[in-house]
């Protein structure tokens, strides 16, 4: 019995896991070139589409800090994943249909089309924002362990979980990758309609692999949420402080209830509201809510530090691709790069290094630091905050160059689409994005989860996800902002739809230099901050 439930439970987790890639592979075939289809067949400026591309990244990353507390107090996953995965399916047909009928000339210009494709994008970030977090949580339960990392008590299920989420990432990874790298050349090569056509289908069939595993699952009712109601609790509590300020009243206890008060014989340094010690109580007290709010309050100046790095990450799927376009993409005579699967080289970069971080780097650090983890996850997100800023640096210093050469051939009295600069010098900030994704995202996710109490946790992913999300708002008001302040007068904007004549490089030192300010502000930050660990053992002393 005991090697049948291992088989099952192997059986449950690998679909989950194939299934989670085939999800990414649909994402990245539809968000990776989504600026070349708004550019070429929507026909949107540059800058517009760039805005389109970053408002609906921002939408569909920050989904999940709405979703996954409604999932965790009201919804079952299996459910959740079922209903989000229909409108993602949905959302995925009525883009494929925009691609049809943007095909036929006499459609091509109805203003209703424009609406319906913003609906069908905005469709599917509904069904993703469910979709994401609920099967990954529901991955989880397939190992039936009520205890949570890192703190489970039994090595063995720990190693299980541990072991799930690498192959979870890889799977990840793997979708992102293929979705990057075959979807862009056949987008490019054979049209929109197949282009979009595939990842529907893709999505279709992940779904119908998922009803189909319905026997061997685990399912867990969610006990938390009988008593853990977040939004309720959060209602209940300002209902009750409103009620208690409109009434402004004192009621003084009977003299016969007066009883003596007596001081603690307790040192004032063991009264630390920020440990966790303090949030263990009960989750419907207004003292339980302040608290926990008290907390995210403590990690919001680092998460807004990490909101440049997200909008740096925003470039390659929209400037970077742009960029590409304009640059010499022949291998041999007849095949031509897809500017966009250049943002494989991001995914690859992290698969490939992510090995040698783990069996090369973290022992040398460890030697140096004498830290059992190399470095701490801090000083592991500062690493990769650096390393973005050298990215943008080196694509300003690239941009700068294919300007240049692009100028000369104008003073020949040449003006082609491309410029005989090739778009594999494009690779080295695309590679460094890939380096510095191994640090942060990696540590954005520890960070995040090590610094929140245990009831916390499902907030702690809405955390992470949510820096993405707002990373790709700002990266939108900047691109407005500097829009509007590069075009008053009459001038050239920096984001000009003939690329020769835009600016780009002034926009990459521009971003490079927002990001530098923003990393010595996070040095200054982490030096100050204290973790939830270090404050629990002041605690323990002062006991």
């Amino acid at each position: 019995m005991a090697g049948s439930g291992e088989k099952r439970l192997g059986t449950s987790c690998f679909l989950l896991i194939v299934i989670s890639g085939m999800e990414r592979f649909a994402y990245k075939g539809v968000a990776s070139n989504l600026v070349t289809y708004l550019t070429d067949v929507v026909k949107m400026s540059n800058s517009a589409a760039a805005k389109t591309v970053n408002s609906w990244c921002g939408f569909t990353s920050m989904l999940p800090l709405l979703v996954a507390p409604l999932v965790d107090s009201y919804w079952d996953r299996y459910p959740t994943i079922l209903v989000s995965s229909f409108l993602y399916v949905a959302g995925l047909v009525a883009l494929t249909s925009t691609a049809f009928t943007r095909a036929t000339p006499a459609a091509n210009k109805a203003s209703s089309n424009s609406s319906f494709l913003f609906c069908s994008l905005y469709l599917i970030s509904l069904g993703q924002g469910g979709y994401n977090p609920s099967l990954q949580a529901f991955g989880a339960d397939q190992l039936d362990s009520e205890e949570e990392l890192p703190s489970s008590k039994d090595d063995q299920k720990s190693s299980k979980k541990t072991m799930f989420f690498q192959w979870w990432y890889f799977g990840v990874c793997s979708g992102s990758l293929m979705g990057v790298t075959l979807m862009s050349y056949i987008q490019d090569t054979f049209g929109w309609i197949i282009g979009f056509a595939i990842p529907m289908i893709s999505m279709v069939i992940s779904v119908v692999v998922f009803m189909c595993g319905s026997r061997i699952y685990t399912y867990r009712e969610n006990d938390q949420a009988m008593d853990y109601k977040p939004i309720f609790n959060i209602v209940q509590v300002i209902k009750a402080t409103a009620l208690r300020l409109m009434k402004c009243r004192i009621i003084l206890p009977n003299e016969t209830n007066v009883t003596e008060l007596e001081l603690q014989e307790k040192p004032l340094c063991c009264q630390n509201n920020s440990s966790t010690a303090s949030l263990v109580g009960n989750p419907k007290s207004g003292f339980y809510v302040l608290e926990n709010a008290k907390v995210l309050l403590r990690l919001l100046p680092i998460w807004i530090m990490l909101l440049m790095f997200a909008v740096i990450f925003q470039q390659p799927p929209t400037f970077f691709t742009k960029q590409g376009m304009t640059m010499k993409r022949n291998i041999g005579s007849n095949f031509k790069v897809p500017p966009a699967t250049l943002q494989s080289a991001i995914t690859l970069s992290i698969i490939l290094l992510m090995p040698l971080y783990d069996k090369i780097m973290i022992p040398i650090t460890r030697l140096v630091t004498s830290n059992e983890n190399g470095i701490s996850v801090m000083q592991r997100m500062g690493i990769g905050m650096f390393v973005s800023v050298i990215a943008m640096v080196i694509a300003a210093v690239v941009e700068t160059k294919r300007l240049k050469i692009s100028g000369e051939m104008e003073m020949l009295g040449s003006q082609p689409e491309t410029v005989p600069f090739s778009i594999f010098w494009l690779l080295p900030q695309y590679i460094l994005l890939g380096i510095s994704d191994i640090f942060t995202v990696v540590g954005i996710q520890e960070f995040f989860y090590s610094e929140v109490p245990r009831r916390m946790r499902t907030m702690a992913f809405a955390l992470y996800t949510s820096v993405f999300g707002v990373g790709s708002y700002l990266s939108t008001l900047l691109i407005a902002t500097v829009e509007a302040v590069t075009s008053s007068g009459g001038r050239q904007s920096w984001f000009s739809d003939d690329m020769n004549e835009a600016r780009l490089d002034k926009y990459y030192w521009f971003l490079a230099s927002l990001s530098a300010l923003s990393f010595v502000f996070y040095v200054i930050l982490s030096r100050c901050y204290t973790s939830m660990k270090d404050l629990d053992l002041e605690n323990e002393v002062c006991k």
